[in-house]
């Protein structure tokens, strides 16, 4: 079993920077597949990136692309969401995601493991 925990959410303007984390307890996460998803309210829980179990590939929502970085440290356990030139519309509650195995998934159906989430809440 993989806990995940998110950390790192708050409150921004417009125009800001966060980084997000998401630390792993119960397994090393060296061979998974991990993503981040979002879920604004009233909205399904949407896919932000991914980044398979090295970090030699990522993939992105077009949205994402050129403001957001994900990464991996395997040595720490721990996925990053780098978040800069944040948007009101990038507001939403945040997850990460474990998936035992190869590829950058962004399919949020084939993912083992969730995070309980973290806020972000950026103002205009």
């Amino acid at each position: 079993q993989v806990q995940l925990v998110e950390s790192g959410g708050g409150l921004v303007q417009a125009g800001g920077s966060l980084t997000l984390s998401c630390g792993a307890s119960g397994r090393t996460l060296n061979n998974y597949a991990l993503g981040w998803f979002r879920q604004a309210p009233g909205k399904g829980r949407e896919f932000v990136a991914a980044i398979n179990w090295d970090g030699t590939s990522t993939y992105y929502t077009d949205s994402a692309k050129g403001r957001f970085t994900i990464s991996r440290d395997n040595a720490k356990n721990t996925v990053y969401l780098q978040m800069n030139s944040l948007k009101p519309e990038d507001t939403a509650v945040y997850y990460c995601a474990a998936r035992d195995g190869p590829g950058t998934i962004i399919l949020k159906h084939l993912y083992d493991y969730w995070g309980q989430g973290t806020q972000v809440t950026v103002s205009s």
